[in-house]
């Protein structure tokens, strides 16, 4: 079920009136909105919510026996337990068919081609952001930072429907004790929740979805069919299309969270304003960083064993980084550009103390190897990535380089140069006017997004596939 829909506004509608009803009363409010996203998750396949309950029962009893146990190795052992439960559903839906394919492809090679039987695994939707969500719970049980929970408080935190498809990845020390305390419906964030709705709205339907329809979705799709000109285009477009797609989403899910008494945590602050890859990573996917700092690059080693091992941590870190959004090629060398990129930064910094670039370069040089890892990450395969990158140099015509086109691009790109006091007050401006005056703008803004989606719907957002 996705937010932008028909069908999730009937559901939302339901589950607000109902959870502000059930509320006061959490013997009845806890298995009301554990079910309410149950039925959000299986509308599509409701096997998939099977998995979700292994998820959770898993990693709940590993967490009571790390909590209870008084012996390390015990406890040791069902942290490893539970890690590779969660790591073993990923490798099984995400990577054994990429792992099986590329086997075959090898022993074709040898001229040993005796065929394996293909996988074919549907993919569960949002499966790497409980599953992380997942690891990030029996971690921090291991580590003291968060006591053991319940296995309804447990379900709720991986199953929550604002952020389970796509993020935030929340942890649980962020949304675990604002489930123990009743919500009251008197200090709800209507109008910031509203306002972050509405403006996830206008990114995923005015913005992303008409840049991938006019623009990247073409362009991709045959890139030698296409000028330089309108591969530079699409480029820079899907830039502002995954941003704004992504972003939009997250902005739902917050506002959303908001409307039913909860906080998420941020995922984004202006990223294309970075004037540094570590930068970028500090405002991009924000959830994702901290997750890849705090449970990967540390644990590996960090910036602790000499500067040679910084660079290793920084490459696997986001190798791995790039293997969490998909088993395929084009994601390993994704993350190797951006693991290359800050370990480059990293180095310029050792090397020459106190020197920076100007920051209109050092902003022009990231955004572009941004962009650049871009092609890779939108790409179906390595041939296409190839192709586009060798054919921006090329002449002709250029049809689908328009006003309204560069226009959106620029528009998403440069509207994160805004002071961020200017939204606050476009939000708080929002809140002040009567409820009325709110609903009809409300009411007006999806009239302009359903004019914007037309007969074609809704696409999926992007996030959706891992």
């Amino acid at each position: 079920m996705s937010f932008p829909t028909i069908e999730f506004a009937v559901f939302f509608v339901a589950v607000f009136i109902l959870s502000w009803a059930f509320m006061p009363h959490p013997r009845a409010w806890r298995p009301f909105i554990l079910v309410a996203s149950y039925v959000f998750y299986g509308w599509v396949d409701w096997r998939w919510v099977l998995l979700l309950v292994a998820s959770s029962v898993i990693n709940t009893v590993a967490a009571r026996v790390i909590a209870t146990s008084p012996s390390p190795r015990t406890r040791k052992q069902a942290l490893i337990a539970a890690i590779c439960f969660d790591i073993g559903l990923l490798c099984v839906f995400k990577y054994l068919g990429f792992f099986v394919t590329e086997v075959d492809d090898f022993l074709d090679s040898l001229g040993l081609g005796s065929p394996l039987p293909l996988v074919q695994i549907v993919l569960p939707i949002g499966i790497s952001f409980f599953t992380f969500q997942a690891i990030s719970y029996v971690v921090d049980v291991y580590r003291g930072d968060t006591r053991a929970a319940s296995l309804g408080d447990v379900a709720i935190l991986q199953a929550f429907f604002p952020h389970l498809v796509a993020g935030p990845i929340v942890r649980a020390n962020e949304l675990l004790p604002q489930l123990r305390v009743p919500r009251d419906p008197r200090t709800v964030l209507a109008g910031p929740g509203l306002f972050l709705v509405a403006g996830g709205l206008v990114k995923k339907t005015v913005v992303a979805d008409e840049l991938a329809r006019r623009v990247v979705d073409p362009v991709f799709n045959d890139p030698a069919a296409h000028s330089g000109a309108e591969v530079l285009l699409a480029i820079y477009g899907f830039a502002a299309q995954i941003y704004c797609d992504f972003s939009g989403y997250t902005d739902m899910a917050i506002g959303l969270a908001l409307l039913l008494g909860f906080v998420l945590p941020q995922n984004f602050n202006r990223p294309y304003l970075a004037l540094s890859l570590q930068d970028f990573w500090r405002r991009w996917h924000m959830t994702l960083s901290r997750w890849l700092r705090d449970y990967l690059y540390i644990p590996l080693g960090g910036n602790r064993h000499g500067a040679r091992r910084t660079y290793r941590n920084l490459m696997l870190t986001m190798l791995l980084g790039g293997l969490w959004h998909g088993a395929a090629w084009t994601f390993v060398i994704w993350g190797g550009i951006h693991g290359t990129a800050l370990s480059v930064e990293r180095w310029a910094r050792e090397r020459w103390v106190g020197f920076r670039l100007p920051a209109w370069l050092a902003w022009f040089v990231t955004f572009h190897v941004v962009c650049l890892a871009w092609v890779f990450f939108r790409s179906p395969d390595l041939s296409t990535a190839f192709d586009m990158l060798g054919q921006i140099g090329a002449s002709g015509p250029s049809p689908l380089v328009t006003l309204p086109v560069v226009f959106l691009t620029v528009a998403a790109i440069a509207l994160q140069a805004l002071p961020s006091g200017w939204w606050r007050q476009a939000e708080g401006w929002l809140v002040r006017q009567p409820v009325a005056a709110q609903g009809v703008a409300f009411g007006a803004l999806l009239v302009v997004a359903d004019a914007a989606v037309g007969q074609q719907g809704v696409a999926p957002f992007i996030y959706y596939q891992f």
